[in-house]
């Protein structure tokens, strides 16, 4: 199983970097999303390929007819938090909120439910299990935000093999959908989005999607756009940022065309959910 998805943020959505931190500098910059989004919309619909869209609220509140778009032809909307904060430096009560706000502004667009979810950041961590609880209080079902290695951005890896399964939590169930991981000498480590993405190369790409039963992409518009602003962080940062930028969106449309995706929606409805693991996050 294969699943395309992609987070849908702008350009200077980058997590953790001081001069974008503020929600009140995101309108002094040039947006490049729309033109992004219509670039990948167009290609699904070309290939007659359907694909799950984590969208950001304040993108969703600031472009409805994006988000009106996405829902008119037919693709799976989520929501990808309202303010794009990582989960482990806030409180669960400015989680709960931020959470409450990105569902209003996305099902006010939509008139339908949003029951799937992803953090920014894939940021929840081992302190931040509370997290489970608050999405089935407000009605998610489905959730792919377990990063089931160590990263920069928090990491779950006490999560074990990175599979679809069941999380219960204080007497609640939710359907995870985790990052999944290829190994090298016992290292874990992610191919299928993101930066991991831009920086392999296709070939090895290519074999980690062949062999891999599960596989869990995660895109952003960003990933794919070489013409973008550079913002100012350290060689390390802007490396993981950057790099790969002019080839990134030919490889992902060779994966597209070689390689059988669905979205998540289809996929909760393939798993034979009594039959997968059940993770424990009790207190």
């Amino acid at each position: 199983m294969k699943i395309l998805s992609f987070d849908i943020e702008d350009w200077f959505h980058i997590l953790d970097i001081g001069d974008t931190n503020s929600r009140d500098k995101w309108d002094s910059f040039e947006s490049r999303i729309e033109t992004g989004l219509n670039l990948v919309v167009r290609d699904l619909k070309d290939r007659n390929c359907h694909a799950t869209f984590f969208i950001l609220g304040w993108v969703a509140q600031k472009y409805p007819h994006l988000v009106k778009l996405l829902s008119d032809e037919g693709f799976h909307i989520a929501s990808h938090s309202y303010s794009h904060e990582l989960v482990y430096k806030n409180s669960r009560e400015t989680f709960r909120d931020d959470l409450a706000r990105s569902l209003d502004v996305i099902e006010n667009i939509t008139n339908t439910k949003v029951d799937c979810y992803r953090a920014p950041g894939f940021s929840v961590t081992e302190q931040t299990c509370w997290y489970i609880e608050e999405l089935v209080n407000q009605g998610i079902k489905v959730d792919s935000s377990i990063f089931p290695a160590a990263r920069g951005h928090g990491g779950f890896p006490s999560y074990g093999e990175a599979t679809p399964s069941i999380i219960e939590r204080n007497g609640l169930t939710l359907k995870e959908f985790p990052i999944n991981c290829a190994s090298f000498l016992g290292y874990k480590y992610i191919f299928s989005g993101g930066g991991y993405f831009r920086l392999f190369p296709e070939w090895l790409l290519n074999y980690h999607f062949r062999h891999s039963d599960y596989t869990m992409t995660y895109f952003h518009l960003r990933d794919f756009d070489d013409g973008q602003s550079r913002l100012p962080m350290n060689f390390m940062r802007s490396f993981k940022s950057y790099y790969g930028l002019s080839g990134a969106w030919q490889k992902y449309l060779n994966i597209v065309d070689r390689f059988e995706f669905c979205d998540l929606r289809t996929a909760d409805q393939e798993i034979d959910w009594p039959t997968c693991k059940i993770v424990n996050f009790n207190d």
